[in-house]
């Protein structure tokens, strides 16, 4: 009864939290393109299944790396002045 009256009272927002998922993967990124910087061998050799996503991380950082400089700092400034 009272699991059930908790859930009723929660919204799609309280679930999914698109702020917290963009810093999630933001996080994500910068902390594989950093460990690739100390141990290059530990995520290239996984390039495919599902440690592939750590090292298709480091390639969106390489590539893209102003575009995740910006957006690093936009989240931050969201984070500690907005909420």
């Amino acid at each position: 009864m009272l699991i059930e009256k908790e859930l009723q009272g929660l919204t799609l927002s309280t679930i999914f939290n698109s702020q917290s998922l963009l810093t999630v993967i933001l996080l994500l990124v910068c902390t594989c393109a950093y460990i690739r910087s100390l141990a290059p061998s530990l995520l290239d050799r996984n390039k495919t299944g599902l440690l592939g996503i750590f090292w298709k991380c480091t390639r969106i950082d390489e590539w893209k790396s102003p575009y995740v400089a910006v957006c690093c700092i936009v989240m931050a400034f969201s984070i500690l002045f907005m909420q």
